[in-house]
């Protein structure tokens, strides 16, 4: 197996990345997924992380991997410089280099594949079926769906224990009973997502990364806000999907959770 023939489990198994590049030049996206980093040689075993990191890094070096698998892109944009002196992106890159490990970044089009890091928010809070705030041929992102009523307090402990987080946090009316939620992976809050979410009668809006005026907005149109750290509400689905794919890898592999951000 080599990084090539990873990627083509990942996207025959989750999706394409050509499900990335469709949205993108839909929704004026733009995105950087796929083989990153191509260190060639046979694949001795592969590291899923959501992120790309020193500390991914230095695992698979300790697994003996020479292959890791993220959903944020390793290199996002345009490369002026390199400094893996005080850039832990940039010496993560160069011990790559070093040691010879390849990496693969799947990062939108896990986002809203079928069954991707989106699908499985709405899953791990609840949800089954859905109406969809963005939906391109093979994806879609944003859903709104109705849950078994609970109360915030529940509503958090859940979250609490799905998503192995103590940093979910509720804004708004404590009192309020949700049966029916808006989700957005990522950092999903945005004018598109409110007014779908408003436009739902949902009674909870769960994203990550929101700001004061986004939280302020949504409250007082009577819906609680429940803010996950950007690293819980994804590395649950990413965890899916690598239970997923598995077996179909053909290697050695491990999925590396990061609890500091979680």
């Amino acid at each position: 197996m080599k990084p090539q023939d990873i990627l083509n489990v990942l996207e025959s198994r989750v999706a394409p990345v050509k499900l990335s590049d469709d949205f993108c030049a839909k929704y004026k996206l733009y995105d950087n997924s796929g083989i990153i980093i191509d260190m060639g040689g046979e694949v001795t075993g592969c590291l899923f992380s959501l992120d790309f990191s020193k500390n991914a890094v230095a695992e698979a070096v300790k697994l003996g991997y020479n292959l890791i698998v993220t959903h944020h892109p390793a290199i996002y944009g345009g490369i002026s410089r390199l400094d893996a002196v005080t850039d832990g992106k940039a010496a993560a890159i160069a011990e790559c280099m070093k040691k010879g490990i390849s990496v693969i970044s799947m990062h939108l089009n896990f986002d809203a594949a079928p069954e991707g890091i989106d699908y499985y928010l709405m899953e791990g809070l609840g949800g089954k079926s859905c109406s969809v705030l963005a939906t391109i041929e093979g994806g879609a992102y944003g859903r709104a769906y109705e849950i078994a009523p609970v109360t915030v307090g529940q509503f958090l402990k859940h979250i609490e224990s799905t998503f192995r987080t103590h940093r979910a946090v509720a804004f708004g009316n404590a009192d309020i009973v949700i049966d029916k939620v808006a989700s957005f992976c990522g950092a999903g809050c945005d004018g598109a997502a409110m007014s779908f979410a408003k436009a739902q009668g949902v009674k909870a809006f769960v994203s990550s990364d929101l700001k004061h005026h986004e939280i302020a907005e949504l409250t007082e149109c009577g819906m609680v806000v429940i803010e996950l750290t950007h690293y819980s509400a994804e590395a649950y689905g990413f965890g899916r999907i690598y239970e997923n794919v598995k077996r179909q890898l053909r290697v050695p592999s491990s999925m590396y959770y990061d609890e500091g951000l979680a």
